[in-house]
């Protein structure tokens, strides 16, 4: 009769424990595909590759500008803002090139370096903007991506999603894929002992 009672939690055990490795094995999957419709194009689209050396030539605030991000965006997110241009002299070609933020500010509004989050109080965005300024000018050289084809007359200051945040971004669904299989590996192993066993 505790044979048999302990036959049956041991068989519930292994249920239990093969569901949650499938479970993580198809969470891991899901999040695979996630991370394949939404980062990695954005990854695959960037030319921007290439690390090189820019120096400020010149950072300058022009008049405020209204954030033209009106595709797919509400009425409410456009604002305006105090424009800040840098531009900057690439060490790899020589030109005086424009600097951006990151390949979205581009998208967003080609005409300044910089987009600040939306604030409500004017004079914060207006001191944001003159602190970033100032250490432009504070800070001569610094590292920057242009792309190496030269079809794009601007560089940035930082990538998006760069080599190793995209390495970062798999390895969490890796590490719960990699789980799942060794759970449903040792359940297997567990449930051939078993057999086995009785066989014998």
């Amino acid at each position: 009769m505790l044979g048999k009672k302990l036959v049956t939690a041991q068989k519930r055990g292994e249920t239990r424990a093969l569901c949650l490795g499938l479970g993580m094995v198809a969470c891991s999957m899901m999040m695979y595909f996630f991370i394949g419709i939404t980062i990695v194009p954005f990854y695959t689209k960037s030319v921007w590759t290439t690390e090189t050396v820019c120096k400020v030539l010149k950072a300058n605030i022009k008049d405020k500008v209204l954030c033209p991000d009106s595709e797919g965006s509400e009425e409410e997110d456009i604002f305006p803002y105090p424009c800040l241009q840098v531009w900057v002299n690439l060490t790899a070609s020589g030109q005086e090139v424009m600097l951006y933020q990151t390949e979205d500010t581009l998208e967003r509004n080609p005409k300044c370096s910089y987009i600040p989050d939306k604030l409500e109080n004017a004079k914060e965005v207006k001191a944001q903007i003159e602190t970033i300024a100032s250490n432009f000018k504070k800070y001569h050289t610094f590292p920057c991506y242009y792309e190496p084809g030269g079809t794009q007359t601007n560089v940035i200051l930082s990538r998006l999603y760069p080599p190793k945040g995209l390495l970062f971004t798999f390895l969490w669904p890796t590490l719960m894929f990699t789980g799942g299989c060794l759970i449903i590996v040792l359940v297997k192993i567990s449930q051939y002992v078993s057999v086995l066993s009785a066989w014998q």
